[in-house]
């Protein structure tokens, strides 16, 4: 069970060539330690990174890995993050490297979430590179407990429903256009991650929170931040919404 706010530890691990509207600095160490410990105690039970994060996974696996029955942890496979720059393989040895190194980082045997990375083009990935078929054999070898897509277009999302546990996809005010994808998953029982529901920063916080958590479907909305007022916010949303009467 993924509660209603997940907890998105970008911001944790790297701050060049983002899409927030305001820059940031990176926190410390004890700083990340700090933030990572504080969001769990919220409730928060949902904790998504990525190797294209920087810092972010390593950070998790020092900051609470002591902790991993009180939460739920998703990473990506396909895209890291160096130099400055993003680099893309989703070919088999690429992803079973990049799954050692998060497992090593994270300080995990089993990773419970493994969501592809997409850089775009949903359908060359799905169909012209190992992507699935690895993701696949990492979860029958019992190295991956749930397998998914984080894409970036509808007909991605669509055609990840055949293999997919869980489809992570973006959905705010602005932009709606995955709705009948998320109805079809929820009617297949394919968990439903939102990311960007705050169109990464552009749009105000509690509406946009509640646009999203209205939605039953939905199993979580994945928020970044460094700030732990925003992020009790945030779960203040979250508990008043599931507490609200059905329309």
């Amino acid at each position: 069970m993924l509660s209603p706010i997940g907890f998105g530890s970008f911001k944790i691990g790297r701050n060049e060539k983002t899409k927030y509207p305001q820059p940031f600095e990176l926190p410390d160490v004890a700083s990340a330690e700090r933030l990572l410990n504080e969001v769990l105690d919220l409730g928060v039970t949902y904790i998504d990174t990525a190797p294209a994060y920087g810092l972010s996974e390593e950070r998790i696996g020092r900051a609470i890995s002591h902790r991993r029955g009180d939460y739920v942890l998703s990473t990506k496979i396909g895209e890291t993050f160096a130099a400055g720059e993003s680099t893309y393989d989703f070919s088999e040895a690429g992803i079973r490297l990049s799954i050692d190194r998060s497992r090593r980082r994270l300080r995990r045997d089993i990773l419970d979430i493994v969501f592809i990375h997409a850089h775009g083009d949903d359908l060359a990935i799905l169909q012209e590179t190992d992507a699935v078929s690895t993701l696949r054999d990492l979860k029958h070898e019992g190295i991956v407990r749930a397998i998914g897509m984080s894409g970036k277009t509808v007909e991605g999302a669509r055609r990840s429903l055949a293999w997919a546990d869980a489809i992570m996809v973006e959905y705010h005010l602005n932009d709606r256009s995955h709705e009948p994808v998320i109805a079809e998953a929820a009617e297949r029982g394919i968990g439903v991650v939102v990311k960007k529901g705050l169109a990464s920063g552009h749009l105000a916080a509690e509406e946009a929170l509640r646009f999203v958590l209205v939605n039953p479907l939905v199993s979580s909305l994945v928020v970044g931040g460094l700030n732990m007022c925003h992020m009790q916010h945030n779960v203040d949303v979250a508990d008043a919404v599931s507490i609200e009467p059905a329309a």
